[in-house]
């Protein structure tokens, strides 16, 4: 979920400043692209651990005052020291998951019981665990604490690291990629479950540079010309569930496993240390303020140095639905299916409001008429294509974009365990993926052991532009402009073609889209008439000029959307109309059937439900709770009907039973809509009275 990575200098005085400065910049840059919300580092030379954070990106975090002071600090010490001793940086690129940002003890590295951990991943299950272990105190908000937490407990017992981080790690649930520096001994612990976790020795074998991506590796090999030689076949990446405590005082390095019968061993006992104390030298940011509206988070002025300020909305703001608006909501889903006048077909549940649909005298809907059910190329058929690209040699075999929904986990299963292709996962984070898809990409990689990159945007800027596009489409609102919301999220399809040519991936695999999504009203509210459901890409060429003659023309009418997200909004069209789409989807090999997939992901995997609907598609998605309550509302329809109606017609479900359960999954979601409006910045009030007044597709009794 974010970026770690350090370098261990064996003999601290062999090494300049400068050279060091070089390095440590070259890591952060590299790592930021991972998560760019918060940046911190460690640093343990003479005398005490020294730390840093800030709740800014890596690159500014270079150019803060408090940075240049604390390397400043950190080489006076060491001249001063006449101990030979070796200099280790941890540093991290955080993209946020749990504990906000403006609470700087939240932000990496933390810092508990002696020790400084920098982590990457969630830990899913730390509520549990403070209840189960009381004698810790919980003193944060951040997951990261947790671990420290019963790592302080198990070394009282044991007296071992390894012993010690082996039980830790049969303990949490999710993922975990860490990094801890001890203020008492001299060790350095690193350690995973995923394997995101890659390391490399110089020519000279007096420095260790570790990172979360081999590829960070490679580029840092590169750009560390001159001052130390990597060589990039030297890259080996800590396999899942192994870890290695580095001997700092004598540059040796022990590996150890995490799990099976001999985990924790060799037992490597705690080296002593005789230097104590804490430096932490990260500026608190300001309180919120009193009087509603933003979080100024100012992390320090410096001495003439420029501020590191952001903003954030505040979340007991317009975010939250007032009761009254709730009541509106919940009226609004009663009156549409029990006071609504809405024609459904006789066989589906798709209404009159369908984009493009007709009846015959039956009442049977020219989607059933015209369905055809799909000829699936068959499991044998994947099987060999996955001998063909299975490679031997440990590498990574195929790529698998993973957005933490029950379609990606269960592909991701499928992949590793029948498959039995070594994947990478990936995610492109666009900022409206929820704090429950996280966490669920988290339990799955973890109990997995599959390295998982993310790709992490600019948070902020994306979140800024949605805000701008939803509030130009209430100035102007219509059904075919509602993709607008999503346009940042296309995204996806670039870098998951860059990762792939990146790390000589030639198997992509999307488990995206079973065949039964063909939410066609989508774009058919653009103006673009489909039968049947076909990849975005394949669309044919007229099709595609008309979807970007429509978003044109309201371009024109609307001004508001020229505004910075247009950028997003044309890289999109580029990205899934343009860029060649050459990987394979899992479901046009192998069945979809709803039941076994949840059961195998919640039973296998603990995968999480959300607490404010039974539906269990599109929980991964931030935007679906107020994208499918506006066409709900305006349409009399939302993508629950066309799933369900397509399961109706491959004879999955009967109609009855569709129905109930579209009754259910299209209430509104108030908890995610109001989530949605305070990463956003959105009045959710204000975007809910503006929906609930756009004139209705159906008329009442």
């Amino acid at each position: 979920m974010c970026g770690i990575f350090g370098i261990v200098i064996k003999e601290k005085e062999k090494y300049k400043k400068r050279h060091v400065e070089r390095l440590i910049k070259t890591l952060f840059l590299l790592s930021e692209s991972r998560g760019k919300e918060t940046a911190g580092l460690v640093v343990k030379g003479a005398g005490s651990l020294d730390v840093l954070k800030l709740p800014a990106s890596a690159s500014r975090f270079l150019k803060h005052p408090a940075y240049a002071r604390l390397m400043d600090r950190v080489f006076s010490n060491i001249e001063k020291s006449a101990l030979h001793q070796s200099l280790t940086i941890v540093g991290h690129a955080r993209l946020v998951t749990h504990g906000g940002e403006e609470r700087n003890h939240n932000n990496q590295p933390v810092i508990k019981g002696g020790m400084a951990c920098v982590h990457n991943g969630i830990i899913a299950n730390d509520t549990e665990l403070w209840k189960r272990f009381p004698g810790m105190k919980r003193e944060f908000e951040v997951d990261t604490e947790v671990f420290l937490g019963l790592l302080d407990l198990f070394l009282e017992e044991t007296g071992s690291i390894a012993s010690a981080t082996g039980r830790v790690f049969e303990k949490i649930e999710g993922s975990a990629t860490v990094a801890v520096l001890f203020n008492n001994n001299h060790s350095l612990l690193l350690a995973t479950n995923t394997g995101s976790l890659y390391v490399v020795q110089n020519a000279a074998k007096d420095m260790m540079v570790f990172a979360s991506e081999r590829y960070i590796l490679r580029r840092f090999a590169d750009k560390a010309r001159g001052i130390g030689s990597f060589d990039k076949d030297e890259i080996r990446q800590v396999p899942p569930r192994e870890a290695l405590i580095v001997d700092l005082k004598e540059f040796r390095q022990t590996d150890f496993a995490l799990s099976g019968e001999s985990a924790g061993t060799p037992a490597v006992p705690m080296i002593p240390h005789e230097e104590t104390g804490w430096a932490d030298h990260s500026p608190p940011p300001s309180l919120p303020h009193q009087g509603g509206g933003e979080v100024e988070l100012l992390a320090h002025q410096g001495e003439g140095g420029e501020g590191m300020g952001t903003t954030l909305p505040n979340i007991s703001g317009a975010s939250r639905l007032r009761p009254e608006t709730k009541e509106t909501m919940t009226e609004t889903w009663r009156r549409l299916y029990f006071e609504a006048r809405l024609r459904r077909c006789t066989r589906c549940l798709l209404p009159e409001t369908m984009t493009f649909i007709d009846f015959d005298e039956q009442g049977l809907c020219s989607y059933c008429r015209n369905h055809k059910r799909p000829d699936l190329k068959g499991e044998e058929a994947l099987g060999q294509i996955a001998a063909k690209y299975r490679r031997k040699d440990g590498r990574p075999d195929c790529l698998v974009p993973y957005s933490g929904g029950r379609d990606s986990s269960y592909g991701l299963h499928y992949v590793k365990n029948v498959l039995k292709l070594n994947p990478i996962a990936f995610t492109y984070d666009w900022g409206v993926l929820t704090d429950l898809g996280r966490r669920n990409q988290a339990r799955v990689c973890g109990k997995l052991g599959v390295e998982h990159i993310i790709i992490s945007a600019d948070i902020r800027r994306k979140r800024g532009n949605v805000k701008k596009n939803v509030e130009a489409w209430l100035r102007r609102p219509t059904l075919g402009t509602v993709p607008l919301f999503m346009a940042g999220d296309k995204e996806l399809l670039y870098h998951a073609d860059s990762l792939r040519k990146r790390y000589d991936i030639n198997l992509v695999i999307y488990s995206y889209g079973n065949g039964l999504e063909d939410d066609l009203f989508k774009i058919g509210f653009s103006g673009v008439r489909m039968k049947h459901a076909v990849p975005f890409p394949q669309l044919p060429v007229l099709d595609k000029i008309r979807i970007a003659a429509h978003y044109g023309a309201q371009y024109v009418l609307n001004p508001g959307y020229i505004n910075p997200s247009i950028l997003d909004t044309l890289f999109a069209y580029y990205s899934v109309f343009v860029l060649p789409h050459d990987s394979v989807h899992l479901f046009n090999y192998v069945e979809w059937n709803e039941k076994s997939l949840l059961s195998t992901i919640m039973n296998e995997y603990g995968w999480e439900e959300e607490t404010d609907t039974i539906a269990t598609w599109r929980i991964d998605d931030g935007t679906a709770a107020l994208y499918n309550y506006i066409y709900m509302t305006v349409a009399g329809l939302t993508e629950f009907d066309t799933f369900r109606s397509a399961q109706i017609r491959q004879g999955q479900i009967g109609r009855d039973e569709s129905l109930a359960l579209i009754r259910e999954e299209n209430r509104p979601r108030f908890e995610s809509i109001e989530w949605y409006g305070r990463i956003t910045g959105l009045d959710m009030n204000h975007v809910i009275e503006t929906v609930n007044s756009i004139p209705k597709l159906y008329l009442y009794t």
